[in-house]
């Protein structure tokens, strides 16, 4: 015989197929602009960068412009890395964006997840820190993902061994416990 939360369960779902349901309009909204996406320039695809920061020095929320800002991400993955978020990635995103957790098993493409809440929330300008097991993946994924970022105009760094890499190719700067170089780029990587 069911329990009452198992029937319930059986009929609604569980709490967290609610909210992916719910996530999955977006995703819509967000697979509706990708062929307004994909037909920009290089040049039109990285002003949009600007275009969404004047929006929200003009009041719109984040929230807001999630969809274009994730279906520029998208385009600018499928562009910088070959790599077209999948709709399951663009939920991922939005759960990371709200300061969720979403678990993702290896090769799920937890990296490719992170561009989009990380470019979101780094168009507010306070820079976004990315945080992952070790000093490798930290290094990998920045310079991985640095295709994508540069094509949106943002700059990534990481940090290794205690030491600050602006970018590929960059001097290692040491930095102190209080350093404001932690906020040198959009977005860094590092490990806890």
């Amino acid at each position: 015989m069911m329990g009452f939360g198992a029937f319930a369960k059986k009929i609604f779902g569980s709490r967290n197929d609610r909210i992916v349901k719910g996530l999955m309009a977006r995703v819509a909204a967000i697979n509706a602009l990708e062929p307004e996406v994909e037909a920009l320039s290089d040049e039109a695809l990285m002003q949009r960068t600007s275009d969404f920061k004047e929006r929200l020095a003009k009041g719109e929320t984040l929230d807001q412009i999630l969809p274009h800002a994730f279906a520029t991400v998208r385009e600018a993955a499928r562009r910088g890395l070959g790599l077209r978020h999948f709709d399951v990635q663009m939920v991922g995103g939005m759960v990371l964006h709200d300061g969720n957790i979403s678990e993702m098993k290896t090769g799920e493409g937890k990296t490719l997840v992170s561009t989009l809440a990380a470019y979101l929330n780094a168009l507010e300008g306070k820079g976004v820190h990315i945080v992952t097991v070790n000093d490798y993946l930290a290094q990998r994924d920045s310079q991985w993902m640095k295709k994508v970022y540069d094509r949106l105009g943002l700059s990534v760094g990481v940090i290794v061994n205690g030491l600050m890499i602006r970018s590929a190719g960059s001097p290692m700067l040491p930095i102190s416990p209080m350093a404001p170089i932690m906020n040198s780029a959009s977005i860094i990587c590092a490990t806890i």
